[in-house]
């Protein structure tokens, strides 16, 4: 599998802050991988989401998109190579449901991958359960369809790297495991997809790699089941925890001791 994006090194430390907030974290984003960010709030998840994305410069630290530096790819070019979905999703006009997923496919106006803008946004809004709303005003919707809503742009700029902070936060039971599964796909067909969760029962059903941060630092990467140790997310979560194995799946499943 190759590499597609990768971060050595970085470190972001704001002006007005007394300390890093994140200080010297490592991470490659392979191709046909789903790499799951996770941690306890004030990790450093979101800030080195920030940095992969290219919204944040780093004080110091390298990022590399297919072996060039992230800084020196053109806008345009990079909305065609990767997408992003952030925590917050406002829409501040009227648009419609259709509109904004349809404007997902601005990097490719004027290209011939245009010809394929009304197949891919009818794609995205079905996968995304929101193809009843697409005449609907966004701003109408609830934060869980809106949510669903801001997936589907992503969805449809139908590139190889996605960026997903937080996808399920919003989301009711169904529609999570919705979104889990359309970033397993997307995946399994070449894609490389990280994606920041708070459920590290996804992190170990859905991830093929997992990245637990802690304080600004990265304290481990590799398998979910490597990373995600009874022992490893008490010491980060302050919680004890045990890990069981499903009864069907094998998959391990973290149950808080109480």
């Amino acid at each position: 599998m190759s590499i597609r994006l990768s971060a050595g090194g970085v470190t972001v430390h704001p002006e007005a802050a007394p300390a890093p907030i994140l200080e010297n974290a490592d991470l490659e984003l392979q191709a046909g991988e789903v790499h799951a960010l996770v941690g306890p709030n004030g990790a450093g998840k979101s800030t080195l989401f920030g940095v992969l994305a290219g919204d944040i410069a780093p004080a110091s630290g390298t990022v590399d998109l297919d072996g060039a530096p992230l800084a020196s790819i053109p806008p345009k070019d990079l909305a065609r190579q990767r997408a992003v979905l952030l925590q917050q999703n406002d829409v501040a006009f009227a648009f419609t449901v259709e509109q904004v997923v349809r404007m997902g496919r601005a990097p490719w106006v004027r290209t011939e991958r245009e010809d394929a803008d009304d197949e891919l946004v009818a794609a995205a809004m079905a996968a995304t359960d929101i193809t009843a709303l697409r005449h609907r005003a966004v701003r109408s919707l609830s934060g869980g369809e809106r949510a669903r809503v801001a997936l589907a742009r992503v969805l449809a700029q139908d590139v190889g790297i996605l960026l997903l902070d937080e996808p399920t936060a919003a989301l009711d039971l169904r529609h999570q495991e919705d979104v889990l599964r359309i970033a397993r796909d997307r995946a399994a067909a070449g894609a490389a997809v990280a994606l920041v969760v708070h459920d590290l029962n996804a992190a170990l059903a859905y991830g093929d790699r997992a990245t637990l941060l802690s304080r600004g630092r990265v304290v481990a990467t590799g398998s979910p089941t490597e990373v995600l140790t009874a022992e490893r997310i008490e010491e980060v979560y302050g919680q004890p925890v045990d890990i069981l194995t499903h009864p069907v799946t094998g998959t391990g499943v973290v149950v808080p001791k109480r």
